[in-house]
């Protein structure tokens, strides 16, 4: 008898899946005969940081927000600069926070001095986790709190149409300008740019792209992404970010003068423009 396989449809890898296999991103696993998020709760990353840390420019500046991460990522790029967590699986120590807890102490950190908008879920992908982003995101808008996604965008427009009304606040990874890009990280340029797009035009959207010498560092490229970026807004802010050696990739850092450079490029066509790593 052929193995029955589900196929997990929340991005656009689409892993089929066997009873107990776990998906391609480590976070998701078919139970029962559903795909589900292993990583439901368990996290591995939890720090109250300024809101321009996620990084986000224009929204609440000055602000801190309650940042999580777990682990697991629909994405391998080998120059990841997270991937102690964002590479791993289940076997890595977290702690169970479950979505009330989460928001519990949320409104705690809100009610101290320094202040607390929300929650920002960053650190690894978020959106593998997608049910407790979802399950979490509805609590924190019902206390009255900001829900913040640092995201890959690599999802598909279902499932992201559909928890677009619970998010405050997106940044969200713009790898390059070419498919070519995406194929070095395993994902999909088209489905990036159409996630920004839906985004933008309902709420608060920041893109970064991080500069790695030889791979993304065209300034014919960085001009064509900052061109199609202002033509969703030309308020839409962009994070031109500096490359470390990280994980597999051996490429030197980039040079501080290439991300300046790149910068100007695409303060032509976008009026918030910043560098970061520098």
């Amino acid at each position: 008898m052929a193995m029955v396989r589900v196929v997990c449809d929340l991005c656009p890898r689409g892993c089929q899946l066997a009873e107990g296999q776990v998906g391609w991103c480590r976070g998701r696993i078919c139970r029962k005969g559903k795909v589900v998020a292993q990583n439901y709760g368990r996290l591995t990353s939890v720090a109250l940081d300024p809101i321009e840390k996620k990084p986000l420019a224009r929204f609440h500046p000055g602000s801190y927000i309650l940042s999580v991460g777990s682990f697991g990522c629909n994405l391998r790029c080998p120059f990841c600069q997270n991937h102690g967590i964002s590479q791993a699986g289940a076997e890595f120590a977290t702690q169970d926070v479950m979505p009330a807890d989460l928001v519990d102490l949320a409104k705690e950190l809100a009610a101290r001095p320094a202040g607390n908008l929300g929650v920002a879920f960053t650190y690894n992908e978020p959106l593998i986790g997608y049910e407790f982003v979802r399950d979490t995101a509805k609590l924190l808008h019902e206390a009255g709190l900001k829900v913040v996604l640092v995201t890959n965008g690599m999802i598909n427009a279902g499932p992201f149409q559909a928890l677009l009304p619970l998010v405050d606040a997106f940044n969200i990874d713009l790898k390059g300008w070419r498919q070519q890009v995406y194929d070095v990280c395993g994902g999909s340029l088209a489905a990036v740019k159409q996630n920004i797009a839906a985004a933008a035009a309902v709420t608060h959207v920041e893109v970064t792209t991080l500069v790695v010498p030889g791979l993304n560092d065209s300034a014919t490229e960085m001009a064509a992404e900052a061109e199609w970026l202002a033509s969703l807004s030309v308020d839409l802010p962009l994070h031109v970010s500096r490359y470390f050696p990280r994980w597999q990739s051996e490429v030197p850092a980039t040079p501080v003068a290439i991300v300046y450079k790149l910068a100007e490029v695409a303060r032509s066509s976008l009026r918030y423009v910043y560098t970061g790593n520098c």
